[in-house]
């Protein structure tokens, strides 16, 4: 386990007043530490509570193994009854393990099944069976772009059509005195971007023969995996020096404060935006990667720990109808910087940028699920040290990353 920290209780990290005597403690192991994430942990904590639930709060660092840390406190003795956790091989490993638990009757009672999305139903389903409760959705590539900046500029991403379209304004960006794109140079960072620009560039088809459950190396050389790499390069040398190694959220907050044009990641930026006091169609504007042949769609989800005592285990399943309950939904969302999974939620919540995730999860044909939920995550990790180390080497050649590809692919899946 590395840089575990784990606090006494939500009370603690949220701020909260503390539990009655009587409730029910649920220990819950999360990943979320910037200002938006803690503010939206604060309204799932609040409305759980407020039912009895004690919130005892473990929490580390995002993307530093979290799936591997999890594993380790279950098989140490220690483990949670509620956990962040996206990757479909965790729960099948903790379903051999005895330890699964089916959330298809928790949703199922109180009808928020009926108003999951195609593409939550199939993000939080596992092997046929309902295996996360999930929070919110987000687009793995959105531009989230300084309105002012572009002003000044003389740019429109909205007039965008093409990524060339992008790139043929980074000089206008330039000489107006800013950075074009602001990028963290964190190697889960750039992974990120290059499943996002998958989707964009190569579409369902040969996104699936990257990052399907059965990739297809006869995919990686293909012209539109090649340029995939193109344009990771392109925005290498675009980038600010001080990308490198810098959070996602602090190279956010070089957009807000006018740094920089835009950032090209989760839309899950908003919820920085939002807390910096900032209003979309105002201060800030949202599009999809201009030119998306398809959009990469997450959904945040949270497990519950299997094998647990009659009462743990109803507390459980009540904090699953809690947190996807539509108010708190909504709520929930609307602080995170995501868009609600559910399609019956307050509409008085649902800002533009937000609505327009919802038309973009209209379109199936077009949709791709984040990797984590189809492929092996040996598999996903190896392409995202191909992808960071072809980002940090600008003397790596696009041929010298597809063989790395297929060379990880041969050692891994072969």
């Amino acid at each position: 386990m590395k840089f575990m920290k784990i606090t006494a209780s939500a009370a603690l990290l949220l701020g909260t007043s503390a539990p009655t005597a009587q409730a029910e403690d649920l220990v819950v192991y999360q990943t979320w530490s910037s200002p938006a994430e803690v503010a939206a942990l604060k309204v799932l904590n609040e409305a759980v509570s407020a039912e009895g639930i004690n919130w005892i709060d473990i929490t580390i660092p995002h993307n530093t193994g979290s799936s591997v840390s999890l594993l380790n406190l279950v098989v140490g003795g220690q483990p949670p009854n509620i956990f962040s956790e996206n990757n479909t091989g965790v729960f099948r490993d903790l379903t051999e393990m005895g330890l699964g638990r089916d959330l298809t009757e928790a949703f199922t009672e109180t009808g928020a099944i009926d108003h999951f999305s195609d593409a939550v139903l199939k993000a939080i389903t596992v092997d046929g069976e309902i295996r996360q409760m999930p929070l919110g959705v987000h687009i793995d590539g959105m531009v989230y772009y300084n309105m002012e900046v572009a002003a000044a500029a003389g740019v429109d991403p909205t007039s965008w059509t093409s990524l060339d379209d992008m790139m043929a304004d980074f000089d206008a960006v330039t000489a107006a005195g800013y950075v074009p794109l602001a990028v963290g140079a964190q190697q889960w960072q750039i992974g990120y971007l290059t499943h996002a620009l998958m989707g964009t560039l190569a579409g369902p088809e040969l996104y699936a023969g990257v990052y399907g459950e059965v990739p297809d190396p006869a995919a990686f050389d293909s012209a539109e995996v090649r340029s995939v790499f193109e344009w990771l390069r392109k925005f290498q040398q675009a980038a600010d020096d001080g990308s490198v190694n810098r959070d996602w959220n602090m190279t956010t907050n070089n957009v807000i404060s006018g740094q920089a044009l835009m950032q090209i990641h989760g839309d899950w930026m908003k919820g920085e935006w939002r807390a910096a006091g900032k209003e979309p169609g105002v201060d800030f504007g949202c599009i999809p990667i201009p030119g998306y042949k398809a959009v990469v769609v997450t959904v945040d989800g949270w497990g519950a720990l299997g094998g647990q005592p009659e009462a743990t285990d109803a507390a459980m399943m009540r904090f699953a109808q809690i947190v996807t309950d539509p108010t708190v939904n909504a709520d929930f969302a609307n602080v995170k910087g995501a868009t609600p999974v559910r399609n019956d939620v307050p509409t008085d919540g649902i800002d533009n940028c937000a609505q327009r995730v919802l038309e973009l999860l209209e379109d199936s044909s077009r949709q791709v699920n984040n990797p984590s939920v189809t492929v092996d995550s040996d598999w996903q990790n190896a392409i995202w040290e191909v992808a960071f180390n072809f980002w940090s080497d600008p003397d790596m050649s696009v041929d010298d990353a597809i063989a790395s590809l297929h060379s990880q692919h041969d050692i891994i899946l072969n």
